[in-house]
């Protein structure tokens, strides 16, 4: 049962009805959604889930829409294998459940990718996209990573490690004013510290006014109306960042 008297302020959303048009691999010791373009490409970009996991049809939508676009997109479980979250979990317990599924613990799974993206697909240039955790992960991907050139980091922020300003590759880091999980505070002292300390370095933070936590890909359109430019505008945003730095 989840704990009514604290529920989980990372809300599930809509779950969309959604089987994809990807299909399901297996790149070394990860299993992956990937799925390839229209027409040849050597973009790729790597879609990091959320804590509800790899085979979320939310993020197997976000990775074909990128496809669409032009974009050899793969979706790794990052969590390899562990449980992803659910909405029927005690919030209370969440720390516990984080403890073997740190977004800032992810080297030997983005190297595996990596080499995939190289050597499997033909990729040269190489993005990623991350919502919620994987937004925590896109952030650590920017802070290590100078070769994935460019970064959406979808309501994630790093918040413990000392060198989180020093971007390597040009970041959007995108956020909803009514967010629970990342107060606006929190962006504030981010935008900040990034202004003082992220130089040579393109980064861009973006507030969408009256959206919460995870509008970007748990919001469905046709349900949402009220909400639909400001979903559609992210996701412009999202495609506009790539285009300009791959």
């Amino acid at each position: 049962m989840a704990n009514e008297a604290k529920p989980c302020p990372c809300d599930m959303g809509y779950m969309m009805e959604y089987g994809g048009v990807g299909q399901e691999v297996q790149i070394e010791h990860i299993k992956a959604y990937l799925v390839k373009p229209p027409s040849d490409s050597d973009k790729a970009i790597i879609i990091i889930q959320d804590i509800y996991g790899w085979q979320l049809p939310n993020t197997r939508y976000m990775a074909d829409m990128l496809a669409s676009n032009g974009y050899i997109a793969v979706c790794p479980d990052f969590y390899i294998g562990k449980e992803p979250w659910s909405p029927s979990h005690d919030w209370s317990t969440f720390q516990q459940w984080l403890e073997d599924k740190k977004p800032t613990n992810i080297n030997k799974e983005v190297d595996a990718v990596l080499r995939f993206l190289k050597s499997q697909c033909g990729a040269q240039r190489i993005g990623a996209v991350g919502f919620c955790w994987g937004g925590v992960a896109t952030h650590y991907l920017a802070l290590q990573y100078p070769e994935v050139r460019a970064g959406v980091s979808v309501y994630g922020i790093i918040r413990e490690r000392e060198d989180r300003y020093e971007l390597k590759s040009p970041t959007l880091f995108i956020f909803g004013e009514k967010d629970d999980v990342i107060p606006l505070d929190q962006v504030s002292v981010l935008e900040k510290n990034l202004q003082e300390k992220c130089t040579g370095v393109d980064y861009h933070v973006k507030v969408f006014p009256g959206q919460t936590h995870g509008f970007v890909h748990r919001k469905r359109e046709d349900i949402n109306t009220t909400d639909q430019p400001c979903i559609q505008e992210a996701r412009t945003d999202m495609l506009n960042w790539l285009q300009k730095y791959m």
